[in-house]
């Protein structure tokens, strides 16, 4: 074997090793990425949740909920009773309520809420019922809508703690000037089902970011 063939070869060889060393980099970098988004991600739901930071707004919007032939179930009524609570302090002069109605149903989530808050004393006036929405996204769209409508910026967002992350998102992806309050006692027990809800939500911010927001800004006018 010649000197020049000897060569050729080790460095051949020599590039095989800096491509491998190359493409391992890359691949644990990759795998860092995959690691941290979601991490990141998890923490942001947990921290929002985490953090009341009410302030003055045009409107309360309580997210929706299952209800019962009218009568809120556990989940959307401590929504309602903390957007009550609220309005009571002077954080908002009205109540937007959200949500339509599932098969078979006779009302809409957005029609018990409304229906609650009379019984505990918001006065009608305050109250706004927006029918419509299957999930969180079109809910807001429609809340935005009507927020739109009537001149309204600022929103104040009720729910569970987990599940305020993605919805202020959405919101102010939607136009709103969106601040959040989440509900201090929701009726969801349990470390494992807190965790559920977490990862649940973590995975639905994740694929709004990366689905659905970038064709949400140009849906709905908004405050700029």
């Amino acid at each position: 074997m010649t000197t020049a063939c000897r060569s050729a070869r080790s460095w051949s060889r020599r590039e095989d090793e800096v491509v491998l060393r190359w493409l391992t980099r890359l691949l644990a970098l990759v795998l860092v990425v995959a690691l941290a988004v979601p991490l990141f991600t998890a923490g942001v739901v947990v921290a929002t949740g985490e953090v009341d930071g009410r302030r003055a707004s045009d409107v309360i919007v309580v997210l929706g909920a299952a209800q019962y032939d009218g009568r809120p179930q556990p989940i959307l009524q401590a929504r309602l009773d903390h957007a009550a609570a609220l309005y009571r302090a002077g954080l908002a002069q009205h109540i937007i309520t959200v949500g339509g109605r599932r098969k078979g149903d006779r009302f809409t989530e957005a029609a018990a809420g409304r229906r609650s808050l009379r019984q505990d004393g918001i006065p009608a006036s305050a109250l706004v019922a927006v029918g419509k929405g299957s999930d969180t996204y079109t809910s807001l769209r429609a809340a935005a809508e009507e927020m739109d409508r009537r001149g309204w910026c600022s929103a104040l967002l009720v729910s569970d703690p987990w599940h305020l992350a993605r919805s202020r998102a959405m919101a102010a992806d939607f136009g709103m000037r969106p601040a959040t309050s989440p509900v201090p006692d929701p009726p969801i027990t349990g470390t494992a089902a807190n965790a559920r809800y977490v990862i649940r939500e973590t995975v639905a911010r994740l694929y709004y970011g990366a689905v659905q927001a970038p064709a949400t800004k140009s849906l709905v006018g908004g405050c700029g």
